[in-house]
């Protein structure tokens, strides 16, 4: 069965391919904010940081410049959900005790979204950002996700996915930097969920459009056969890469 095939039996929501970041993150950064009242979370999504940020902060403005992605969010009582670029936010000057962006940032415009987020914090404010690569299951997996990613979609990434490439090391952050501890992401997903969250990927949409073939039919069956049972849960793990800072 090639993959095609057998993603075309899949029918769950996206958020299904998408991990979950550690509850110690928000933890964190809750404890360098002054005050809790108001979270942006710019670029959300279908919504997981803006949930993680309720527990800590009294409201969460939520933005996204797609409705579709907004349409897969889950509602919450302290999440005002808006479809707003990060570019240009109906916030007010000096409203917002923290800025966040979950693998996000390197899409959009540094310039002018850098200048929103100075506009609408408090003084004191923090602005985090953070993003992950590949994640690590086994060797032989490994080695077939990295061919995936760097080899099969080598010519297919966006411009701006070179900052993913460099986990954000050489990304453009013109704030009083802080330096956080480290985090990861754990999570057990099936080969399913794999093949889902891969099939998300940016690269992968662009290749198929190009080309009209799935990429993933380059390494499904060896991924499938080094997998075993394709509902057998496996172990991942993602290092977290995040930058945090202060307006200057």
């Amino acid at each position: 069965m090639n993959f095609e095939d057998h993603f075309s039996e899949l029918a769950e929501t996206y958020s299904k391919y998408r991990p979950t970041y550690p509850g110690k993150l928000f933890e964190y950064l809750s404890s360098i904010c002054k005050q809790h009242h108001q979270a942006w979370d710019c670029g959300t999504g279908n919504g997981q940081a803006a949930i993680s940020l309720t527990e800590f902060f009294d409201k969460v403005f939520a933005t996204d410049a797609s409705k579709e992605q907004l349409e897969q969010a889950s509602s919450h009582p302290k999440i005002i959900f808006k479809n707003e670029s990060a570019e240009k936010v109906s916030l007010g000057n000096s409203s917002t005790d923290l800025v966040t962006v979950a693998a996000a940032v390197h899409w959009f415009n540094f310039e002018k979204f850098y200048a929103e987020v100075k506009r609408v914090l408090k003084p004191g404010g923090i602005i985090a950002v953070w993003g992950y690569h590949l994640f690590n299951i086994s060797p032989q997996v490994d080695k077939l996700l990295n061919k995936y990613y760097s080899e099969i979609l080598k010519d297919y990434w966006p411009e701006q996915f070179h900052y993913v490439d460099t986990r954000y090391t050489d990304l453009p952050f013109p704030f009083d930097e802080l330096s956080p501890p480290n985090f990861k992401m754990i999570t057990e997903w099936d080969l399913d969920q794999v093949a889902g969250f891969l099939n998300s990927w940016s690269g992968t949409k662009i290749y198929l459009q190009k080309t009209g073939r799935h990429p993933l039919n380059e390494i499904w069956n060896d991924l499938a056969k080094v997998w075993g049972n394709e509902k057998q849960k496996r172990k991942i793990n993602w290092p977290l890469y995040v930058r945090v800072g202060k307006p200057e």
